[in-house]
């Protein structure tokens, strides 16, 4: 007999309080399930397939059920049986009859918005996990998301401008998650950490110098950058002055590497539109503005390029990115006129493929491969005016195009992340679009949906806020002042407290070199600090003073010098001499 009979014999219902399982709704995505635009054949997942780990297992229906397979049929799963017995509980998620069939080919059956940017989306970033997302626009906002705190509002949790009124032309995560570049207008890089603090920010090199090996950084302004795939310290930017440099995170004041993009037009310059490391870290890849393709070896002087293609794309036309396959054979650009080329690293002169008709509104377009390699997803915009984007899928072997999925506007910036197995474009007008599936998909955008809608204000709140007796004092000083009469302010000061702006924390002492006007300290300087002490406060007055007086010359004023130079002082007698 089993425990659970025993205690229900003898009428014990269990030890503790009883907990109720919390049961989620399984219909709580289909408020959020996309239309189908198009049809397409369904195939292997593409994806991670750690995703359907976390699913619960479909028992096989007797439909399923070969007729001609010799045998009984098979007995009815006991664990079924059980469960009639005992008390039912319901999955977290079970599919309906309908989606009981094979699982979807994309994650691109759901979608959430989030909407706070109010020009287009030009910059995208995930963080390595999927927890975060940070997006630029031409707004000049940045702005950071989490979906593990975000609610149905669909809200960031940060907002600021890291260059003032210039537009935010590339985002990108760090390999370990902890900070990320922005680039913008301007002609310095700067370093956030993953809460949106700054860390550093890059120098500028000197405009006035010709040659851009002496300059110790970009006089031009800023159009990509990449980390390092395996050095955490590395990083690579291009420019509009025809460079990309190679950074170390340990020296902000100049550059580690200069390579300088040669042209054949007129001038020897050109624009570096895009920029990229390949996986292994082994080659830099940069597209340029005249419509060239360069490939250096990271072991080599940066002299001339290793391979190049002089006409990879229209001249004058920017390339959008540039991406490695993880193969390392491969390369995908997305050019500017309208096209989507794949490249071989081993036949660079000639594409094997190119996928045209994708019109290209923004010159931050990009296009990615998917997390299999299997697919390639890029955007293309509308081709009348108001009309509706489209987010193509195509196959990597010849980009035939597989899935065409319409959205509100032109999409700009697309990823596809490998872990959370959902796809995140930023659209033209300001929406971050976030594609998943409830089946094949991991937390991101399904963490929203299972905290539900915000819990609203009800009656007892509002007595509750009339009850609470108000002091009203106009005339107290600021930091006692209650500005919001009804509610505490308690935990509102003890979330002040916690802003260094707010409750106007001093600067901290300045560690290593100095910056930003203020002088350095190291441990070294504040050992010899402390062998020399100040001893002014051991010395006497009075024979400080005195230090200063001449024995020679007594007298404290002139007067005396003039009126009586000899000093005439009534004799000193001993009192045994009167006695006497």
């Amino acid at each position: 007999m089993d425990n659970m009979d025993v205690f229900a014999a003898m009428g014990i219902s269990g030890f503790g309080k009883t907990v109720q399982k919390k049961t989620l709704d399984p219909a709580r995505f289909d408020k959020n399930k996309r239309g189908e635009g198009s049809s397409a054949v369904q195939k292997p997942i593409a994806g991670p397939t750690s995703g359907l780990s976390s699913l619960p297992a479909k028992s096989a229906s007797p439909a399923n059920i070969d007729d001609h397979e010799p045998g009984p049929a098979p007995p009815p799963n006991k664990a079924d049986n059980e469960g009639h017995e005992g008390e039912f509980q319901e999955p977290e998620y079970e599919p309906s009859e309908d989606e009981e069939g094979d699982l979807p080919e994309f994650p691109i059956t759901h979608e959430i918005s989030l909407k706070d940017h109010t020009k287009v989306v030009s910059a995208l970033a995930l963080d390595p996990s999927g927890a975060r997302i940070v997006s630029g626009s031409y707004d000049y906002d940045c702005k950071l998301w989490d979906f593990g705190g975000m609610d149905m509002r669909c809200k960031p949790f940060k907002s600021w401008e890291p260059a003032g009124t210039y537009y935010i032309h590339d985002l990108k995560f760090s390999n370990d998650g902890s900070q990320f570049l922005c680039l913008s207008g301007t002609t310095q890089a700067k370093l956030f950490d993953r809460d949106g603090e700054e860390m550093a920010t890059f120098v500028k090199g000197d405009p006035y110098i010709r040659d851009m090996k002496n300059t110790s950084g970009h006089v031009g302004e800023l159009t990509s950058c990449a980390w390092h795939p395996k050095d955490p310290k590395l990083f690579i930017t291009s420019s509009a002055d025809s460079t990309i440099r190679i950074w170390d995170l340990d020296n902000k004041r100049k550059q580690k590497t200069v390579i300088v993009v040669r042209s054949k037009e007129r001038g020897a310059r050109t624009k570096v539109t895009a920029c990229n490391y390949s996986p292994d870290g082994n080659l830099i890849g940069g597209a340029c503005l005249d419509g060239a393709l360069h490939m250096w070896q990271t072991k080599s002087n940066f002299v001339r390029p290793n391979m190049t293609i002089e006409n990879a794309h229209v001249k004058g036309s920017e390339t959008g990115s540039v991406v490695f396959s993880v193969d390392r054979r491969t390369v995908l650009t997305r050019g500017g006129d309208d096209t989507v080329k794949l490249w071989d690293l081993r036949a660079f002169k000639k594409p094997l493929a190119i996928h045209s008709g994708l019109n290209t509104l923004y010159p931050s377009t990009n296009a990615v491969f998917s997390p299999d390699d299997k697919y390639v997803i890029t955007g293309a915009g509308s081709t009348t005016k108001g009309g509706q984007g489209r987010l193509v899928i195509m196959k990597k072997d010849g980009l035939e195009e597989v899935k065409s999925l319409a959205v509100d506007t032109t999409p700009v910036k697309v990823a596809w992340h490998s872990k959370i197995n959902q796809i995140v474009t930023g659209l033209s007008n300001g929406q971050i679009v976030v594609l998943y599936s409830p089946e094949t998909s991991l937390n991101g955008a399904k963490l929203l949906l299972s905290k539900g809608p915000p819990r609203k204000v009800t009656i007892e709140d509002v007595s509750d806020a009339l009850a609470a007796p108000t002091i009203l004092t106009p005339h107290a000083l600021p930091m006692f002042r209650d500005l919001d009469p009804g509610r505490g302010t308690k935990r509102k000061r003890e979330k002040e407290r916690m802003d260094p702006k707010k409750s106007r924390r001093p600067e901290l002492p300045v560690t290593g070199p100095g910056r930003g006007g203020r002088v350095g300290a190291s441990a070294t300087q504040h050992v010899v600090q402390n062998l020399v002490r100040d001893t002014t406060r051991d010395v006497d007055p009075r024979e400080a003073l005195l230090r200063y007086a001449d024995d020679k010359d007594p007298q404290w004023t002139k007067a005396w010098t003039a009126n009586q130079p000899a000093p005439v002082f009534a004799a000193t007698e001993e009192e045994g001499a009167e006695k006497e």
